[in-house]
């Protein structure tokens, strides 16, 4: 199953599809800094700030673990309601990556020497 990583980067966005490379970031929650060399964005630092899992259930911080409930929102992650008060039961992941989670979003908190789209070669297919 293709795993994916989307990086963001003030306005730029990068998606980055892997095979085996989930394997190194199980385990990790959400709100945690791992090193960008796991990716091959040498000399990078992410952090994660979400995902989803293979369902398309969004992960939500403050479950804990890798399990899938139902909790009943109010707003947030998950559920936005279109008038003030209502809640909804909705099914939410936990913030712990495991083997169902297939997307996993993340923000720069320290760059490298290169840009990511100078790693990416992304300059060569916009033109």
């Amino acid at each position: 199953m293709v795993f994916k990583v989307v990086v963001s980067e003030k306005n730029e966005s990068y998606q980055l599809e892997f095979d085996d490379t989930g394997k190194n970031l199980m385990g990790l929650t959400i709100g945690e800094n791992f090193d960008g060399d796991l990716l091959g964005l040498d000399g990078y630092e992410l952090k994660i700030t979400g995902g989803s899992d293979k369902n398309g259930f969004t992960m939500k911080k403050d479950v804990p673990g890798p399990r899938r409930i139902k909790s009943l929102l109010t707003d947030g992650v998950g559920y936005k309601p279109k008038d003030k008060g209502i809640k909804r039961r909705k099914t939410v992941r936990g913030n712990t990556i495991s083997e169902d989670i297939v997307q996993i979003n993340t923000i720069v908190v320290s760059a490298g020497k290169k840009k990511i789209a100078d790693i990416l070669n992304t300059n060569d297919e916009e033109e």
